[in-house]
């Protein structure tokens, strides 16, 4: 996986401290940059992963429900660092736009990409674009408040 290569801003354990999820429902391995308008995370996508016994054993594929929650963590961290010291803990209140275009595999490094289209109140207004060695496989639109 080329993450090695990349500056990683916070890694799983900074990530830890910042969000609620924990194993095996945490997805986001690394932040690789941050700023108050765009986030990018990875995901290393382990072969081992209990979701792969049973979603297509004998061609297993990421479930792109997970696609999305990884996405989802991503602004989750995002959200945790830009209204640090708000109340509350980030909820998902709108999924829209969802694009599947591509199949992910174990042993996969997935990139995401999003980007703050819009802040109302404590409502954060998202778009994430995933990719896996660099073909696009989600392209998502959602909101996450602060509840």
């Amino acid at each position: 996986m080329d993450s090695e290569a990349k500056a990683v801003l916070f890694d799983r354990e900074a990530i830890l401290e910042r969000i609620p999820h924990r194993p095996p429902f945490l997805f986001v391995d690394r932040i690789l940059c941050l700023d108050d308008k765009y986030i990018e995370s990875e995901w290393d996508v382990r072969p081992d992963a209990p979701f792969f016994e049973g979603h297509y054993p004998h061609n297993p594929i990421v479930p792109g429900v997970l696609l999305s929650e990884f996405a989802f963590q991503t602004a989750a961290v995002f959200i945790g660092e830009v209204a640090r010291g708000a109340e509350g803990v980030p909820v998902l209140s709108k999924i829209e736009n969802a694009r599947y275009r591509a199949m992910v595999r174990p042993d996969s490094c997935v990139l995401a990409s999003l980007t703050l289209d819009d802040n109302l109140a404590s409502a954060y207004y998202m778009t994430a674009r995933l990719s896996e060695s660099g073909r696009s496989v989600l392209r998502i639109s959602f909101v996450v408040t602060l509840a």
